[in-house]
């Protein structure tokens, strides 16, 4: 039987934050973080936008409104030092009719209440900043907004956290609990606490647990178009305002560390949580559920799922997903977004009683185990203030 004081499951760029925030809180703690692939970061982590968020889009209530605007400045500290390139290119927001304009209106309120630097600033003022953008009267500018390469911070961490002597095994799959002992591919483990950031299963592993009784992860696929466009034809991201009653910020422009652009991403349901590409990581039980839920949620759902299934299916269609980049943007030409990048899949937590996505982060557990159960975008912006905000938590559970 091995023995670990912590046991995290998953080693995506959670897991390892949270992992390097209990060593260093616990320096003679044994601790050891297992991954199912062959190397950390093979999903959500090394898939995602690389934008280093502001924190502007979440009421100032929430979770996320505190934890990206602290966590903005510290993933920002954590590339300088490690000399990790840094495109601190900034954000436009526009508006792209007249209806917009209050909910324009509204991220400043926000951006304002979270403590979080934006710039009102008039359609002129805009185009000064990038010649090509579009918007209606006027726009928000932020300049703490910044992109970096995602699977290069956390190749970092990775190699971090085994400096600091956190025990991380690949290829270790989660296989189960039974009377307090865990099973793996890396053999049995008895532990003193485990976390659970398992992601995209995240859900089923704290049911082993006995938590997520209410909730149920729910995927999307999410893929980018590349431009082959010089580097610096673009001079900073451009996001239209977004639908504030869901998740999704959008189709927008994001610069990549090298200056580079791409064009997306889409939203669209999975049928089962690894569904990349083809059949690959097919499973039928998966499917089946997935599907279930989906049909249920057409006809019953605490937001517009059919709206939100078709609109976003469309954006599949490549001349359907430029058509809607060139609305904030001049001189979009289809012959410059070809490429299509790998897929990511978000893992969004549904709550399957109210039957609404989890807008927040969303955490459960007690005095053996912690569950990251909803850790979705900005999940990377957060990475190193959630790890802390996890360990306070996991602290008051062990206190009782």
């Amino acid at each position: 039987m091995n023995t670990a004081d912590f046991l995290i499951i998953g080693g995506g760029v959670v897991g390892i934050s949270i992992a390097r925030e209990l060593k260093a809180r616990n320096p003679a703690a044994k601790i050891v973080l297992l991954e199912k692939e062959p190397d950390c970061g093979l999903h959500a982590s090394g898939r995602n936008s690389g934008v280093i968020h502001a924190g502007f889009y979440y009421t100032a209530d929430s979770l996320k409104a505190r934890l990206t605007r602290d966590g903005n400045r510290q993933l920002t500290e954590y590339c300088a030092s490690r000399k990790i390139p840094v495109n601190k290119c900034g954000k436009l927001v526009v508006a792209r009719n007249e209806s917009e304009l209050p909910q324009l209106d509204e991220l400043l309120r926000r951006g304002k209440a979270n403590g979080v630097e934006l710039q009102p600033i008039t359609a002129d003022e805009a185009r000064a900043i990038e010649p090509r953008v579009k918007t209606f009267q006027r726009a928000i500018f932020s300049p703490s907004t910044s992109t970096a390469d995602p699977v290069v911070v956390l190749q970092a961490m990775k190699t971090d956290a085994q400096r600091e002597g956190i025990d991380i095994r690949t290829s270790a799959p989660y296989l189960g609990a039974h009377a307090g002992h865990l099973h793996t591919g890396a053999g049995s483990w008895e532990a003193g606490y485990v976390v659970n950031a398992a992601g995209l299963y995240a859900d089923r592993v704290a049911r082993d647990f006995g938590f997520s009784q209410d909730y149920r992860v729910l995927p999307f696929k999410g893929i980018y178009l590349y431009s082959d466009e010089p580097a610096g034809s673009l001079r900073t991201n451009v996001y239209p305002v977004p639908d504030l009653r869901n998740p999704f910020l959008g189709v927008h422009f994001t610069l990549l560390a090298d200056g580079h652009a791409k064009i997306g991403p889409t939203a669209i349901p999975a049928f089962w949580r690894e569904q990349y590409h083809g059949l690959a990581n097919f499973k039928l039980g998966e499917f089946a559920e997935i599907i279930f839920r989906d049909l249920a949620l057409l006809f019953s759902s605490g937001f517009d799922f059919k709206r939100l299934a078709v609109e976003e299916t469309l954006k599949y269609y490549r001349p359907r997903l430029v058509s809607l980049a060139s609305e904030i943007l001049q001189d979009v030409k289809p012959e410059h977004y070809r490429r299509w990048g790998k897929p990511g899949i978000r893992a969004q937590l549904l709550n399957i009683r109210t039957r609404k996505l989890e807008m927040d982060f969303v955490l459960q557990g007690d005095k053996k185990s912690l569950h990251v159960l909803n850790a979705v975008s900005p999940a990377w912006t957060c990475s190193l203030s959630f790890a802390k905000y996890v360990c306070d938590k996991m602290e008051v559970f062990i206190k009782g």
